[in-house]
């Protein structure tokens, strides 16, 4: 049973966001905006509350009914029946609520930049990081959410030694933010002769991007430079000093962006990469809570830490931190059973913190 004064504690702030939102002084303000969206947030809440709280008073009156003596054999047949159903409903309404009380990552609903490197094996991780790219760019189709490639960089061969990418739309980093780490490959590389089975890696790494008001950055802070785009091979692909990297002098952290041939336009997405970057750092930084959970949880989200093991002899593929194989090897690849994994880590993370609030 989940303690009544957390449900008293949400529905009272529930209605008194929904009270302060109606005065007509504060609409269109930042003030209104954070209020919406934590009005929205608690709005499932409530309802799962209230739903709850109606059944439960179903249940107190079929109770009453039954102790009465006056209820004829019929109506007490049915009285019976319908409290057994409901009854029975209730611990997944319960276990629905203590879901959805659980402490939220601000960032969870926000789109996120996805960065894939090239790790050890050479030629063969380079070829395994354009496959893992290829699968999150099918995976983001099949879930109707926009796919956006920022920088790439390609090998001769048609790998890729590192990529960035934007994917928008519902939830994108609540489903992703479990990627990030290193992806391991074992396979015989197209480049290999004697057919030897060789481990290769990659990392990824998933950071939600950041809004203006997540983040605040002082244009004295920055350094900024301009150098001629390069294509595989090292060569120069254009003539012009169009490729843009940003340098955040307090923090050290670089980024850069060089696939476009307008200069203009490969600032803003460095810009916009570096927003992501900082943010992620200052998420880290200040909450310490949240930076504990993680290392309690499934995962770090540090890329050095190994996730993923993606066997092409066996067809096999293993995520390490659940335990769990699927012998779905180019569905994952294809994006088709790419949920089956996540869905199994989100499944792990919501126990391990529903497990830690109850004890």
């Amino acid at each position: 049973m989940i303690p009544r004064e957390r449900f008293e504690k949400v529905t009272e702030r529930f209605l008194a966001l929904e009270a302060a939102m109606s005065d007509q002084d504060i609409a269109g303000s930042e003030e209104f905006v954070r209020m919406s969206q934590e009005y929205a947030e608690l709005a499932p809440v409530v309802e799962a509350i209230r739903n709850y709280e109606d059944r439960l008073k179903e249940i107190g009156d079929l109770r009453a009914l039954l102790q009465d003596r006056e209820t004829d054999a019929e109506m007490r047949a049915m009285a019976e029946e319908e409290l057994r159903a409901l009854e029975a409903g209730l611990p997944e309404q319960e276990q629905r609520i203590r879901l959805l009380l659980l402490p939220r990552d601000a960032a969870d609903e926000k789109n996120a930049i996805l960065e894939i490197r090239a790790g050890t094996g050479g030629d063969e991780a380079a070829l395994f990081a354009g496959d893992l790219l290829a699968m999150y760019r099918r995976y983001a189709e099949l879930r109707g959410w926009k796919f956006e490639l920022l920088e790439s960089h390609q090998t001769d061969i048609g790998g890729i030694k590192e990529a960035v990418a934007e994917i928008s739309g519902a939830g994108v980093f609540a489903r992703l933010k479990f990627e990030s780490g290193v992806h391991r490959v074992q396979r015989v590389p197209v480049t290999e002769s004697g057919g030897r089975i060789h481990t290769s890696a990659a990392t990824v790494a998933v950071l939600p991007v950041a809004d203006d008001v997540d983040v605040s950055i002082d244009e004295k802070d920055l350094r900024i430079d301009t150098y001629r785009s390069q294509g595989a091979g090292g060569q120069h692909v254009n003539t012009t000093d169009s490729a843009v990297r940003i340098t955040h002098l307090p923090t050290g952290i670089v980024a850069q962006c060089q696939d476009n041939k307008s200069q203009h336009k490969n600032k803003a997405r460095a810009m916009q990469l570096l927003r992501a970057k900082l943010y992620e750092a200052q998420r880290a930084e200040q909450d310490a809570e949240r930076a504990a959970d993680r290392r309690e949880q499934v995962g770090s989200g540090d890329r050095s830490e190994r996730i993923r093991t993606y066997n092409f002899p066996q067809g096999r593929v293993t995520d390490h931190r659940i335990n769990l194989t699927l012998y779905k090897l180019e569905r994952v690849l294809s994006g088709e059973a790419l949920d089956e994994l996540i869905e199994a880590i989100m499944a792990e993370d919501q126990a391990r913190r529903l497990a830690r609030e109850d004890g």
